[in-house]
């Protein structure tokens, strides 16, 4: 079986921009074409590969054929790229990290590589939990997650730990914590929440102090610089990694409320076991610039 090239672009044109409209946009066509051409796909494959809703979905078959459709482009890509006698054209790879990935040591990792072996990024943000299902989707060839586990049909690395202290300003910190973090004192105080997908705190106050969610006010802030800009104006006290905490802690802007009690959550790079030559090597990088940074396992 061959997959027509003009119908493959147009499911993924939808999956990436969330409706036929967005996809037609992107193509340069009508809704209307873009529509046919996914429905000639599910006819020639016998099943549905899209859940029509409002951002479009892949089914389950849906996502095997992006996921297929995404790793043999960029194959392609790439094996095109390594005959032309010029220097290599941009390789585009979509990742999924997570927001405090992203605004610690990812970036620096990888800027050098991605400059050298001319690759571009298309990032997708999620919580460490939620990455993974990117990747299932096939949103993404390969993320930072905190699930252990590979998929069938990839490879797993263990990165190391980021380590979570939970910081406050010394003003936030007198006025609510004065006589030390307790269960009263935290039904009271508001948290530093990241989005409605962040447990980090919720986990943290629910394993120390048996508060569970909604026990206590929060901030909803889905933004790192934003998140931290207001726990240092004090606004509220939150989880904070390492690679940004220590530099606050040691100044004395921050305040480790409960120095004995860090959160850790290991991170593990997932690919698939086939990937393209620049892929390969971008992950190589990552994982060795990982082990540098991150605390060890």
């Amino acid at each position: 079986m061959q997959f027509d090239h003009k119908q493959a672009e147009a499911l993924l044109a939808v999956i990436d921009g969330g409706s036929f409209e967005q996809a037609a946009v992107a193509l340069h066509l009508t809704p209307s074409a873009i529509s046919q051409r996914v429905r000639q796909l599910e006819t020639q494959l016998g099943t549905p590969l899209l859940v029509r809703s409002r951002p479009c979905r892949p089914t389950m078959a849906g996502q095997q054929l992006i996921q297929y459709l995404r790793r043999a482009r960029l194959l392609e890509q790439d094996f095109l790229a390594s005959f032309s006698g010029e220097a290599a054209a941009p390789l585009t790879v979509p990742l999924a990290v997570n927001a405090d990935t992203l605004s610690t040591w990812l970036l620096p990792a990888l800027s050098e590589f991605l400059i050298t072996e001319n690759v571009l990024v298309s990032l997708t943000v999620d919580d460490q939990d939620h990455t993974y299902a990117l990747m299932q989707e096939g949103q993404a060839l390969a993320c930072v997650s905190a699930e252990p586990h590979p998929m069938q049909g990839c490879v797993v690395h263990e990165l190391g730990v980021m380590r979570y202290r939970m910081l406050a300003s010394p003003e936030f910190n007198r006025r609510w914590f004065s006589s030390g973090l307790s269960r009263e004192s935290a039904r009271q105080a508001p948290v530093m929440v990241f989005n409605r997908k962040d447990a980090l705190q919720s986990t943290f106050l629910q394993q120390l102090l048996g508060l569970r969610p909604g026990a206590y006010p929060e901030h909803h802030i889905p933004a790192s610089e934003p998140y931290l800009h207001a726990i240092l104006l004090g606004l509220g006290y939150g989880m904070v990694p390492h690679l940004q905490a220590d530099a606050y802690i040691a100044s004395g802007a921050l305040i480790d409320v409960a120095p004995q009690k860090p959160t850790d959550v290991r991170l593990y790079w997932h690919h698939w076991k086939v990937q393209s030559p620049r892929l390969e090597r971008l992950s190589r990088r990552l994982v060795d610039e990982a082990r540098k940074v991150l605390i060890p396992t």
